[in-house]
């Protein structure tokens, strides 16, 4: 029998709830793939940690809540246990907030930031997995610092 070995390591900060983007690089049979997403309940106000998603967005059980990744890849018949993942997150861009009424301006935001990365990626010729909605104007400048730090990951081809 052999056992398998595999490291994680990430900063401390990715720990820290609010209003995150984050672009998920999947690796599978030669192909690319990324995955846009944030973090900002559309329900509730709720805006968890970017490390808290990623098990959420990993839970393949059939009665899943919050896996939208993993319906992705099922739906692009996308074997997650023979691909490679590597994931940046962004943030906070906002704090997390107090009330709904408080919360929904910046989930908003941040659904026009995760649709204008969407776009920006496909359009560089891309597959980007999911589907992207606009939600409310953004500060260009800030969406400009997103995109190019989208850009600077996906140039760092450090696997």
């Amino acid at each position: 029998m052999s056992i398998n070995s595999h490291t994680m390591s990430f900063n401390g900060r990715i720990l820290e709830r609010g209003f995150w983007l984050y672009m998920w690089e999947i690796l599978f049979e030669g192909k690319k793939y990324f995955y846009v997403g944030r973090t900002g309940d559309s329900s509730s106000p709720n805006a968890s940690s970017p490390f808290n998603r990623i098990g959420q967005h990993l839970n393949f059980r059939p009665n899943a809540k919050g896996n939208a990744l993993a319906r992705r890849l099922r739906e692009a018949s996308i074997n997650p246990k023979t691909s490679k993942f590597r994931m940046l997150a962004l943030g906070p861009i906002f704090q997390e907030q107090d009330s709904f009424e408080s919360h929904k301006p910046y989930r908003d935001q941040m659904a026009t930031f995760e649709y204008e990365i969407a776009c920006y990626l496909r359009s560089q010729g891309f597959d980007v997995l999911g589907i992207h909605h606009k939600g409310a104007p953004v500060k260009q400048k800030l969406l400009d610092e997103i995109r190019h730090k989208a850009l600077e990951f996906i140039n760092n081809n450090s696997r």
